[in-house]
């Protein structure tokens, strides 16, 4: 990163400290320059969020490169929401820890890991689980699902899954096979709200190691809280089934 830019964000961190700052990287031709933004989060002292009209001023201004933000009082070590965002953005983010100074930047992979991925509502969460394992296994790729956290709690909210799933593509069936997205109502909650991968008797996943072992059959979920991991689908989670899903361009089970 330049010296100028990394100037101009110590500048805006130390301006906004103990808040968290947030800005944009912009390159317009061979220049590049930093953007600050305005923390919209509701507690700006623990997180950020970029205001979206100062997000449409940078990209007026040329192409936005990298998201910056600080962590005031910390290392610049990413956190687990970093790490998701980062992939859902599809941006390097550079993280300046202040008021040490130093500056790190993580880049997506692109190809996070189906398991064993810390939670992250909105980015990494049971839905991002499944849709990322159809993008992964069968090529079907999704608009991008905004949920906003505890969206189920209450029967006044839109029931997200009972109500988006056939614009998604998805059916009913009644018994399900490899690939099928089983959706559940966990815990004391209005709507549905948990949902898992079904693979049947193979719990392999291409290049990870999931360390089930059993007949099965089994699910790959991701619940609230925990890390994304592999399970047998069966007894309580049986139980807790509300909807087998299966989309229209699924692979036909051998």
């Amino acid at each position: 990163m330049r010296k100028h830019i990394i100037a101009a964000i110590q500048a805006h961190a130390a301006a906004e400290y103990p808040r968290e700052c947030c800005g944009l990287l912009v390159a317009a031709g061979r220049a590049q320059k930093y953007f600050p933004c305005w923390n919209i989060a509701t507690e700006p002292n623990e997180e950020f969020r970029l205001d979206p009209e100062d997000y449409a001023a940078a990209e007026d201004l040329g192409e936005v490169i990298g998201i910056v933000h600080s962590h005031p009082d910390a290392t610049s070590r990413p956190s687990s929401h970093d790490l998701a965002m980062c992939e859902a953005t599809a941006l390097p983010w550079h993280i300046l820890s202040w008021p040490e100074g130093d500056v790190r930047t993580i880049t997506p992979t692109g190809s996070p890991p189906l398991l064993k991925r810390p939670f992250v509502h909105g980015a990494w969460d049971c839905w991002q689980v499944c849709a990322d394992w159809y993008a992964r296994e069968w090529g079907l790729e999704f608009e991008a699902f905004q949920r906003t956290d505890g969206w189920w709690e209450s029967a006044g909210n839109a029931s997200l899954y009972e109500q988006n799933y056939e614009a998604a593509g998805f059916m009913r069936v009644d018994m399900p096979q490899r690939g099928d997205m089983i959706v559940m109502q966990v815990g004391r909650t209005a709507h549905p709200n948990h949902a898992g991968i079904y693979l049947g008797a193979d719990p392999s996943l291409p290049g990870e190691e999931s360390c089930v072992v059993g007949p099965g059959p089994f699910l790959l979920h991701h619940l609230y809280g925990r890390p994304s991991e592999i399970i047998v689908y069966g007894g309580p989670w049986h139980d807790r089934t509300r909807l087998i899903l299966r989309h229209k361009d699924a692979k036909q089970s051998t």
